[in-house]
């Protein structure tokens, strides 16, 4: 008998087939698009290092949460960019602060059509860009930090959040915010936690769209690139402390930490297609490099198919659109 006998093309010969056996799906549920607000902005502000990003207005930010609501996404998760930043990072637990503001604003727009969820961290709003509170040597106060932690998680529940996002990788975050909140009787408001987050150099230009004032590095408190059982290990503490979903940030570098945390837990885990992820696909399909659209779709299937039940993306929108059109 001649070969090939077995032709595991016979699976992919017209688009209907390979839609009836694809392994993985991507749908606008699964997606989550990060916003950011500018205080006191009277209009939408490009994001230079991220084209077709902005700093919004909360005039924009509300039509945009409602755009998005209608586009079926998942969730939108809303970072703030204040006009005054102080070494407590005393906006982002102010009741009035830019981001409990907007959570106020987006919550008002969409009401539960979509899941609104926060960052829960202090780095946009300290004038040193830590994302907690410094010691008297200069480093971060750890424990000091969990303090602001509780009652910055509890602002945003009192604002009427539905997911606060940990992302400041203090060692006993979620546990400090899940104390918080319980106490203040916000026990439906489900904890997000950034459990393995990465000194990722794809950061960059997120830096700009937060306007951030650090110096220096994140090193001593965000994980180390060349670690992947630590990865579990803060996954791991992160679930006992009483985290709903975990997340792995960066994504696409860290596809092999996201399918052992995803083999380890059983809650959602979400995966943020950062801002310098973001930046190269549309740099390189600006010079028509490559094919924007299908390399967007290729990266989010490949996110999902590494595990990730949540994905974080600036393109969530619009690949939402592409998906429901292609229904």
């Amino acid at each position: 008998m001649g070969y090939p006998e077995i032709r595991p093309r016979r699976l992919r010969t017209t688009p209907a087939m390979r839609r009836l056996v694809a392994e993985t799906s991507l749908e606008p549920r699964h997606l989550v698009l990060p916003m950011f607000v500018r205080e006191g902005a009277t209009e939408p502000r490009p994001i230079l290092s991220m084209p077709g990003v902005v700093q919004h207005t909360m005039e924009s930010l509300r039509k945009a949460s409602l755009e998005a609501a209608e586009a079926g996404v998942g969730g939108l998760m809303l970072f703030a960019i204040p006009q005054r930043k102080d070494a407590a990072g005393s906006g982002g637990v102010d009741p009035k602060g830019p981001l409990n503001a907007a959570i106020r604003e987006v919550v008002a727009e969409v009401g539960d059509a979509t899941v609104v969820m926060a960052d829960l961290c202090l780095d946009e709003f300290t004038d040193h860009g830590h994302c907690g509170v410094l010691a008297p040597d200069g480093s971060v106060d750890n424990d000091a930090t969990l303090e602001v932690y509780g009652r910055m998680a509890v602002a945003q529940a009192d604002a009427g959040v539905h997911v606060v996002g940990p992302s400041g990788m203090m060692d006993g975050q979620v546990g400090a915010a899940r104390a918080a909140l319980d106490a203040a009787g916000h026990t439906d408001v489900a904890i997000l936690a950034y459990a393995a987050k990465y000194a990722s150099a794809f950061f960059g230009p997120f830096r700009e769209a937060v306007e951030s004032s650090l110096t220096g590095d994140r090193m001593t408190y965000q994980q180390d690139p060349a670690n992947g059982l630590e990865a579990l290990r803060e996954t791991a503490l992160d679930v006992e402390e009483g985290a709903d979903m975990v997340m792995v940030k960066p994504a696409m570098s860290y596809l092999d930490v996201l399918a052992r945390v995803r083999d380890l837990v059983d809650v959602p885990v979400a995966a943020y297609q950062i801002s310098g992820e973001y930046a190269m696909i549309q740099a390189a399909a600006e010079r028509g490099w490559i094919d924007r659209d299908r390399a967007v779709l290729e990266t989010l299937t490949s996110i999902r198919r590494a595990g990730a039940d949540v994905v974080l993306s600036y393109w969530a929108v619009e690949a939402a659109h592409w998906l429901r059109a292609a229904r």
